[in-house]
């Protein structure tokens, strides 16, 4: 356990209130700030009131007893009173009282100089000793709070003693029963708010873990459509029309020069080669964003460079060449899905990718010196669907890669073991027309 509650706002000088929880460690914008700097809750400011209400009845009626009843020392009790709710009221209404440890000591000090005068002259002084319990251990760390109590309750005990000839077994239990009473009533309030902080500062973040995940969501879901058309449009559409201008020129040739029906298959390969550009571009404008301005080298090292934690290095090997949108794609998808498992549960100090460029085929190696993990013996060397992302919980991560690679009808492997890292390949076969047709490009 540790220290009492820390101070409140001026003037707000609660009896049990609880130590102000950490901030949320979550690193959103909806950040709570500490409960300290928070308004009262209802709860606090009803227990400050009956604080108040309690302490100045109190006083109220020792001095009224002590007028009522003509006693000796009237005026002095009447004058000791007055004194003790002055020195009261000045505390409550100073800020440094709320904001210094030291500064509330010396007010308690106070008080209880006030209040040992009080108990000179009247036996009714010692129930001032309840609140008193609760302001200590309010603005006092918990063992001086404690402690604090059990001189407060000796005072009172001795006060009672002092005024009475008989000792009773009450006059030891009574302020001994109450500190006990402050003292866990005090000390279960705080677990109360300490537990609702918990309470609430998991609702908060279960909020912003929500709304960040229903933006990711959207926004992966917005590129997987891009994706989709862009493969739609590049497999039907495009292609169809590069197979109408193929059927076109050789209806060209296959036709006596001269024929009436030439202009009008030059306009139709015409038109087809217009359209087959423009369905090229919309194919060009619906590609990932990190693919827009270069070549999926240039967006392999930017991804490299911008992964937080470990180190990532990239290198190229082979002759670049440009490849088909979906093979561009399903590569950075799988490189950026195998970086965040690295980020996220390797524990690596080190990660390297390397795009290999073959006569016949691309490949994708991502390697790690994390903790690594078991794959089960079944699947070995492949990803099986039910392994772990790398983290032994079962996770989609390497499912989803291997998904993206059989798809393009390629191969995709995973080789690692317990603290020996992981290594992540990806083949893809590049089709027969492209081999035929594409030209070397620069890489960066």
């Amino acid at each position: 356990m540790t220290a009492a509650a820390p101070p409140v706002p001026p003037g707000d000088c609660a009896p049990p209130a609880a130590p102000a929880a950490a901030p949320a460690a979550t690193a959103t914008p909806t950040a709570t700030a500490p409960a300290a700097a928070r308004t009262l809750t209802p709860v606090s400011k009803v227990l400050k009131l009956c604080l108040h209400a309690l302490l100045l009845g109190l006083l109220a009626l020792a001095a009224g007893r002590a007028v009522a009843d003509s006693a000796p020392r009237a005026g002095w009790v009447f004058a000791a009173c007055a004194l003790l709710a002055a020195v009261y009221a000045a505390g409550v209404r100073a800020p440094a009282v709320h904001s210094s440890p030291r500064a509330g000591a010396v007010w308690l000090a106070g008080l209880g100089a006030a209040w040992a005068a009080l108990l000179l002259v009247s036996p009714d002084g010692l129930w001032i000793a309840f609140p008193l319990y609760f302001l200590e251990l309010h603005l006092l760390r918990l063992r001086w709070g404690v402690a604090a109590v059990a001189v407060t309750a000796c005072a009172a005990i001795g006060g009672f003693l002092a005024h009475s000839s008989a000792a009773t077994p009450g006059a030891f239990l009574g302020p001994l029963l109450g500190g006990a009473v402050a003292v866990a009533t005090v000390l279960g309030y705080q677990a109360l708010y300490r537990e609702s902080e918990r309470r609430r500062e998991l609702i908060e973040e279960l909020i912003t873990t929500r709304a960040d995940l229903a933006a990711a969501e959207r926004s992966a879901g917005i590129l997987a459509e891009r994706e989709r058309l862009a493969r739609e449009i590049h497999d039907t559409l495009a292609q169809g029309l590069s197979s109408i201008q193929l059927l076109l020129r050789a209806a060209e040739r296959a036709l006596p020069e001269g024929a009436p029906a030439l202009p009008h298959i030059a306009q139709a390969r015409e038109a087809a080669q217009d359209n087959l550009a423009e369905a090229r571009r919309f194919v060009r404008a619906l590609t990932p964003p990190d693919l827009e301005h270069g070549s999926l080298a240039a967006a392999l090292e930017r991804l490299c460079a911008g992964v937080p934690g470990p180190r990532v290095r990239f290198s190229l090997s082979g002759r670049p060449r440009v490849l088909p949108t979906p093979y561009e794609v399903a590569l950075l998808r799988i490189a950026q899905s195998a970086l965040a498992n690295v980020v996220r549960h390797a524990r690596a100090g080190r990660a390297e990718i390397t795009l290999t460029f073959m006569d016949a085929s691309v490949t994708l190696d991502i390697v790690d010196d994390g903790h690594g993990f078991d794959p089960p013996p079944a699947t070995a060397g492949r990803c099986p669907h039910s392994a772990a992302s790398g983290s032994g919980d079962g996770g989609f991560g390497l499912p989803a890669m291997r998904s993206r690679a059989e798809t393009l009808g390629g191969l995709f492997t995973v080789e690692s073991a317990p603290g020996q890292g992981t290594a992540v390949a990806v083949t893809l076969p590049l089709p027969l027309e492209h081999l035929e047709h594409a030209d070397p490009v620069e890489a960066l």
